[in-house]
């Protein structure tokens, strides 16, 4: 009698990994909109000053010096850790230091935040650093 019990119990851990194997994504996530504005375009040059490589986004931080000879200390949304990997992109590309070109958008905040669209190193190496789906394309502008 152990052997029909001891399948029942196989068969219900079967059914129950498949269903949470099987069910969407419930990461928490946050649309582009709710944070960044489309229509406050950056386009940005500075220095690495710090980067977080971490879930659900990544942030890299860098020094921007603007006409008025103000150097002010941005920080840009990037995609997920394993997004960023699967493009070719890692810690190493943005130590502090490394020189990097942001086109993105601003935050909605009004401070020095904004999405990362695009991020090109001093190599020329350009990689899209954007997660989010309703996101829009980098447009050009330059925000001091």
């Amino acid at each position: 009698m152990s052997e029909p019990r001891s399948y029942s119990r196989a068969l219900w851990a079967l059914l129950t990994a498949a269903t949470f194997l099987a069910a969407p994504s419930t990461q928490a996530h946050h649309a582009f909109a709710a944070e960044f504005d489309a229509d406050q375009p950056l386009d940005l040059k500075g220095t690495v000053t710090k980067i977080k490589w971490v879930n659900p986004h990544s942030w890299l931080y860098f020094d921007v010096q603007g006409t008025d000879g103000k150097t002010t200390n941005w920080g840009v949304e990037f995609g997920a850790p394993n997004q960023l990997a699967r493009i070719g992109l890692t810690k190493a590309d943005v130590v502090p230091g490394t020189q990097v070109h942001i086109k993105g958008y601003r935050a909605k905040n009004g401070g020095p935040y904004g999405y990362s669209v695009v991020v090109t190193l001093a190599d020329g190496r350009s990689f899209q650093t954007g997660g989010a789906q309703d996101a829009p394309v980098a447009r050009s502008a330059r925000v001091d």
